[in-house]
């Protein structure tokens, strides 16, 4: 499966270059060149990765990441001309993954993404085999659901919701995310399917479905599982 990479750089000839390196990684490139852009297609394109210059026309890329580890735990790859110690440290303080120093060997830059691309897998992998919440608890491992005592019945649609959900505790998911990774890429825009497993969800697991505890509503945004 080709991993999706968001490139936001101002020049367009470094843009070339970067897409069509990645091309030979089977990644799926999109571009922005601004901070604006870049923050709309993040929520738009949910990237396994983004490659960022911190001198963008609108604003400044420590601003960017800032912003964006308010909801998301994408990995950050920041390429920028600016060598000091004290930026590179700003930016990895901010929630950058990696920082590396233009100019670059295309054969570094291919490495590091292949770390942080192996990086953000594993973790995706790592979920406890044993959730609880509230007065349920799910066991991955013989995918049994309970609520109290009583076993709750989930379809397969439902479970692969809740797994998702519970897959990152207290991070705010997009729609676009949650339906790409439950329902495939062709339904990025079916927000209503969404809408209405996440209240079956709710009406099976919380105690009072339409007060949520644990499954909450980020209005514009997405959804985010609270324990």
């Amino acid at each position: 499966m080709s991993s999706r990479v968001l490139v936001i750089e101002d020049e367009v000839q470094i843009r070339r270059i970067l897409k069509n390196a990645l091309a030979d990684e089977d990644c799926h490139v999109t571009e922005a060149g601004t901070v604006r852009d870049g923050l709309r297609m993040v929520g738009t394109t949910n990237p396994d990765l983004i490659l960022l210059d911190l001198g963008l026309p609108d604003g400044d890329g420590i601003g960017f990441i800032e912003e964006v580890r308010g909801w998301s735990d994408v990995p950050i790859l920041i390429l920028s001309a600016r060598f000091d110690e004290k930026d590179k440290i700003a930016g990895l303080n901010a929630g950058a993954d990696d920082y590396l120093t233009k100019p670059f060997g295309i054969g570094e830059l291919i490495a590091r993404i292949r770390v942080l691309l192996r990086r953000k897998s594993r973790a995706e992998d790592e979920i406890s085999p044993l959730v609880q919440f509230g007065d349920c608890s799910v066991d991955f491992s013989t995918r049994k659901v309970m609520r109290g005592t009583k076993d709750i019945h989930l379809t397969p649609i439902e479970y692969k919701l809740l797994t998702v959900m519970l897959s990152r505790p207290d991070k705010v998911m997009t729609q676009t995310h949650i339906l790409k990774t439950v329902w495939g890429d062709s339904y990025a825009d079916s927000a209503h399917y969404l809408r209405i497993y996440m209240s079956h969800l709710r009406q099976k697991l919380e105690e009072n479905p339409s007060q949520p505890k644990h499954f909450l509503t980020e209005i514009g945004v997405g959804y985010r599982f609270k324990q």
